[in-house]
């Protein structure tokens, strides 16, 4: 017991200078990026968490208390958010994204002003939040992990496993200890149990850290690319990828993938992802795809020939699987809709 009420501190206190290292770093390098603001918060809330438990939950402290506790429960919130945000190579998150991230995060405040202004806990509350940090962990490693094999950053696919383990894991073995510990106080394997969880994860943060220094990481705003041309001066592999998409229009075959692509042009997995990231400027493998399926959608769009065929009809003879993700990934190129992007193009060429 004695050695447990010394160790807390020091650990939680070594973690607490670690998340707050990553914040400075990515605030100083990476703040005008989305995904990096986002991962500011979740760290912020993994902070206010391990300072939570340093604090009293009775007399003067309580209010503090609850407060660092209300912004804690916030973590596998963000977390969501950030691997959609980082992983997926989104700018913006829709609006129902963020409203069930607020919705979720008033429990815990009407919780607090239950017990400041009625002095009564509300289970129903609790379990709702528990529920709620459940889900979003389990939704954010999920994002994390089915995407591995399009992610075409190195650094970044292989710390997705470790993200995974260390942020996701932590949060789930997190959730599931304080819903055994009457509502906060945990007991001692518990709290062991939750010192080991923290040294691991600190462990596989600090192991990650010096790769969040690399610009390629995060992607600039507006620098995403809209149109699949090749390189100013492509090499052999280069020119070959081009000409396998844009030619032979490999990217309209169901469940085209970037090994199916290594092995039609009989080169190792790792150098055509190279090519791809490193010469024609992609981050994952479905934003390149769809490159060359909007350049086909863009010409049809603007054909006169084709102004009657339906826009549904285009986007799934070009590759796409749906109509919800064409109109994201078209929105997000040409900052307007298809059927917008028709008219004017029609309209410019005299047919609208």
């Amino acid at each position: 017991m004695a050695s447990l009420m010394i160790l807390d501190p020091m650990i939680r206190g070594g973690a607490i200078a670690l998340f707050l290292l990553w914040i400075a770093i990515l605030w100083r390098d990476h703040r005008d990026v989305l995904s990096a603001r986002v991962a500011i918060a979740m760290n912020l809330a993994i902070v206010a968490y391990l300072v939570s438990d340093l604090l009293k939950p009775e007399g003067p402290a309580r209010l503090p208390f609850e407060l660092f506790d209300a912004l804690s429960v916030m973590v596998p919130a963000f977390f969501w958010l950030f691997v959609r945000l980082w992983f997926d190579d989104q700018q913006r998150i829709g609006w129902r994204s963020w409203l069930l991230v607020a919705a979720f995060g008033v429990l815990p405040l009407v919780q607090i002003v239950l017990l400041a202004m009625m002095g009564t806990f509300s289970f129903e509350i609790w379990v709702l939040v528990r529920i709620g940090m459940f889900a979003f962990a389990v939704a954010g490693m999920w994002i994390a992990w089915r995407g591995r094999a399009n992610d075409l950053i190195e650094a970044r696919r292989g710390f997705r496993a470790a993200l995974v383990c260390a942020i996701g894991g932590f949060i789930l073995l997190v959730t599931f200890i304080e819903m055994f510990d009457s509502h906060g106080a945990a007991s001692d394997p518990g709290r062991s149990v939750t010192l080991v969880a923290i040294l691991i994860a600190t462990f596989i943060v600090s192991v990650g850290l010096y790769r969040f220094r690399l610009a390629e990481l995060f992607a600039a705003p507006g620098r995403l690319p809209k149109q699949a041309e090749p390189p100013a001066t492509p090499s052999p592999l280069a020119q070959r990828l081009h000409a396998v998409m844009a030619e032979a229009r490999a990217y309209r075959a169901e469940g085209f993938s970037i090994t199916i692509l290594a092995a039609q042009l009989g080169e190792p997995e790792y150098r055509v992802r190279r090519a791809i990231n490193g010469e024609m400027g992609f981050r994952n493998f479905t934003a390149f795809l769809n490159s060359f399926r909007l350049d086909e959608i863009r010409a049809a769009l603007a054909d006169p020939a084709q102004r009657e065929v339906p826009i549904l009809t285009i986007a799934i003879d070009a590759g796409f699987g749906s109509l919800g993700p064409f109109n994201r990934a078209f929105r997000d190129a040409e900052g307007m809709t298809p059927s917008a992007y028709r008219a004017g193009q029609l309209a410019d060429s005299g047919i609208g």
